[in-house]
């Protein structure tokens, strides 16, 4: 008989899971499907639609910067915001694997010991009549305690299925942040060089200045000129001297801000002087839009983020339906420890068990609606993302053609502004123009100079914009 009654428990429990597998196939709420957006044909600041190459993971050495290479390991290894993205991917992963673990049975031990003593003066539980002594008694308990949700309608699975894009969400975040911080260094970078370009624009300016203002001075004194231009050199002069200072200031605020990405103390962070010459960006083709919606990591997040609300959507609409359990337990039981593990000792039981949603004053209804309308802001999110893609590329595109042909025309401008300096020079020296149009040849030429500087910086954030509007290296592949 005893061997009867664990066979029947057996094929009781492989019915169950029978059920179990059958229900597996079984699952409420949507699949997902990914919502259509408008893809336009090609970008509007494009000068040819073709497929453009994928941008190698190591996008920076196209600028062929070995000290922009080194900032940007340093950076990548030491900034505090990405080890923060990446701890959250670490624990949204972490959270999907509590979430699968809902999958199978939850199996627990709990051995206890128990010594009762029991009254002499108490009625028998079994014949009403007065014992005639006490009694002690001891308990061994060893169960093996089993539960377990039969998933019918997939409520556990979409729980899982949520958890898994969130972690895939927060995957492509920190893409998204690696993205932002090798892209700010190199902006970063190049700013500094270009400061120092102005920087050495100015001191060479106040050099000259001071030498001029030294000749003027003697003639001054010899009676050649009159003391309104040497007034007029120093003023401009003083005024070369404030500007220089502000660039210098400038370009130690902004070495600061590049040590607390590159994740070093300000104090101990040096970067050397290096003045931004003659250089042009690297050529970085942007391809078809559709090509965008597969490069950037923060449109991936965005979906991701779409899939997690709508399988949401799945296990709020799995409360309206019964939840199946199978609570049971199996283990052994002796008033002594010598015999607890004796066959004689087994003790077992099984608890299927069903819970139906019958009134909830309308909690389960609004849980549902509540669930779709975060679906429904998930897939406004996702297509706005998709439209500041969009606007992205076009904004870099724009921006880099129009800061070429400003550096080209400032390079003439440049050019110009030198040879008009040297002919008012010529023409003061044999006093055919007041000194006035020196200055103003003077202050032309700084002007020009100094724009041209700021143009290349602003020609060469351009292009990294680009890059980065194009989701930089990152590979999906790659999470």
């Amino acid at each position: 008989m005893p061997e009867l009654r664990v066979l029947c428990r057996l094929r009781v429990l492989a019915a169950l899971s029978t059920v179990s597998v059958m229900a597996g196939a079984c699952m409420v709420g949507p699949d997902y499907v990914r919502p259509s957006v408008e893809q336009p044909a090609r970008f509007k600041s494009q000068a040819t639609s073709e497929m453009g190459p994928p941008i190698p993971e190591e996008w920076w050495r196209l600028y062929r910067e070995p000290d922009l290479d080194r900032l940007i390991a340093t950076a990548s290894e030491s900034n505090q915001t990405l080890r923060q993205a990446v701890a959250r991917v670490d624990e949204a992963r972490a959270l999907a694997r509590v979430a699968g673990s809902y999958l199978y049975p939850t199996i627990s031990n709990n051995p206890s010991f128990s010594r009762t003593r029991y009254s002499g003066n108490r009625d028998s539980t079994l014949t009403g009549k007065k014992v005639q002594q006490g009694a002690t008694v001891d308990d061994w308990l060893i169960p093996f305690d089993l539960s377990y949700e039969i998933d019918v309608w997939g409520r556990v699975r979409r729980s899982f299925e949520s958890a898994r894009a969130q972690a895939e969400a927060s995957a492509d975040d920190a893409a998204a942040v690696r993205l932002i911080v090798e892209t700010d260094v190199t902006r970063f970078y190049y700013t500094l060089r270009s400061l120092d370009a102005q920087a050495q624009i100015l001191e060479r300016t106040v050099v000259a200045y001071r030498e001029q203002v030294r000749l003027l001075s003697v003639q001054l004194r010899t009676g050649l000129v009159g003391p309104i231009v040497v007034s007029q050199a120093q003023a401009q002069l003083q005024a070369t001297l404030a500007l220089q200072l502000e660039v210098l200031r400038a370009r130690s605020d902004q070495e600061h801000a590049l040590a607390i990405l590159c994740g070093r103390p300000a104090p101990a962070f040096a970067v050397a002087v290096n003045p931004l010459g003659e250089v042009s960006p690297p050529a970085v083709p942007p391809g078809l839009p559709a090509q965008l919606l597969a490069r950037r990591p923060d449109v991936a997040r965005a979906e991701q983020n779409l899939v997690s609300a709508n399988a949401q959507v799945g296990v709020a609409t799995a409360e309206f339906y019964p939840r199946f359990t199978l609570t049971s337990s199996a283990g052994f039981e002796s008033a002594d420890i010598a015999t607890v593990f004796n066959w004689q000792s087994r003790v077992a039981s099984i608890l299927p068990s069903v819970s139906i949603p019958i009134f909830q004053g309308g909690r389960l209804r609004a849980n549902l609606d509540a669930t779709k309308a975060r679906y429904r802001q998930a897939v406004a999110a996702y297509t706005n993302q998709i439209l500041i893609a969009y606007g992205d590329v076009e904004d870099a595109l724009t921006d880099l053609h129009a800061l070429t042909d400003m550096v080209g025309s400032l390079r003439g401008a440049v050019s110009a502004s030198q040879d008009y300096l040297r002919f008012a020079q010529a023409q003061y020296k044999y006093g055919l123009v007041d000194y006035l149009i020196v200055i103003d040849a003077e202050r032309t030429l700084l002007a020009n100079e100094l724009s041209l500087a700021l143009s290349v910086n602003l020609q060469i954030g351009a292009s990294i914009q680009l890059i980065k509007a194009l989701g930089g290296g990152w590979n999906p592949s790659e999470n």
